[in-house]
């Protein structure tokens, strides 16, 4: 039987937000594996033991470009640090140029982009040189181009820790806008259900049939529930699914048929979002080192 020590508990729970003693619980249960105690933990929690993991844990900002006619456009994540660096005006038009680099270079990677011109240098001479003279690491993660079928709309939010590029065929520019501000309120993980990841169509699978077989009742109800809660996951992770922020009574799919409009794609990028943060233990670093000098 694997150790279950504090540090692993106070893990799970930042990640899960379940109680403590449900954590340690977990990890019993699954020997200390975690990804299996998080899966446990659903399935006796239900949705609130996920609501930690999507937590921000890298600073940056996200930059967008769009051009005047809103037929292209660009977005990217830079990260940071500290939030400090991230509201420093020289990174922010650092970033501000990387997108549109990425508009009008249409670079295949994060490496491409970083060997393209940026004034008299390239664009990782440039980072090399904010990063000596800001003192602070920083680094280019992730960017999308849009060429539009239809118009693009943009938006970011909370100091452009979010950011939106959408493209909307049809409708109006308020349409859009509404659209835009929607992905960022609800963060839809897919357009329709097609997008969605088997991988994650799976997993919810099978946190349902672990739920639906503790009910006790008959394998062909338990097949309909397992059915049931996979349909709700993939209305509320998919755009086309999800009641419209302004109007819950409508879903985004059917907002866009009465307008006449739909969404040929959208990009939505959250600062940070999948990034552990490295935890320093103060207390076990100072004795560390005090043990060393000891040593010595």
């Amino acid at each position: 039987m694997a150790e279950i020590t504090a540090s692993m508990v106070k893990e799970l729970r930042e990640k899960t937000d379940a109680p403590m003693m449900e954590c340690k619980k977990a990890l019993t249960e699954a020997g200390g594996d975690m990804a299996r105690a998080e899966e446990i933990l659903r399935v006796k929690l239900g949705t609130k033991a996920g609501k930690a993991a999507t937590r921000v844990t890298a600073e940056g900002v996200v930059g967008i470009w769009v051009a005047d006619d809103r037929k292209l456009g660009a977005i990217v994540e830079v990260n940071c640090e500290t939030d400090f660096v991230a509201r420093n005006d020289d990174f922010l038009a650092f970033v501000d140029e990387l997108a549109g680099l990425v508009a009008s270079a249409a670079p295949a990677d994060v490496a491409a982009l970083s060997a393209l011109p940026m004034g008299a240098s390239t664009v990782e001479a440039t980072r090399t040189e904010l990063v000596g003279r800001i003192g602070e690491n920083m680094s280019i993660r992730r960017f999308a181009r849009v060429a539009a079928e239809g118009r693009l709309a943009s938006y970011v939010h909370g100091g452009s820790k979010i950011g939106v590029l959408i493209d909307v065929d049809g409708g109006d520019e308020a349409l859009a806008k509404d659209l835009a501000m929607h992905v960022a309120a609800s963060k839809p993980r897919a357009l329709s259900k097609s997008g969605v990841p088997a991988d994650d169509v799976e997993r919810e699978r099978s946190i349902a049939q672990q739920k639906a077989a503790e009910s006790g009742k008959p394998a062909e109800i338990v097949a309909k529930m397992v059915e049931g809660a996979i349909q709700k996951y993939l209305k509320e992770v998919t755009l086309l699914g999800q009641p419209f922020v302004k109007d819950d009574k409508l879903t985004v799919e059917q907002l866009l048929a009465r307008r006449g409009a739909r969404v040929a794609r959208f990009e939505l990028y959250v600062v940070g979002e999948g990034i552990e943060r490295k935890q320093t233990d103060f207390a076990a670093e100072v004795a560390a080192q005090a043990a060393a000098a000891a040593a010595r």
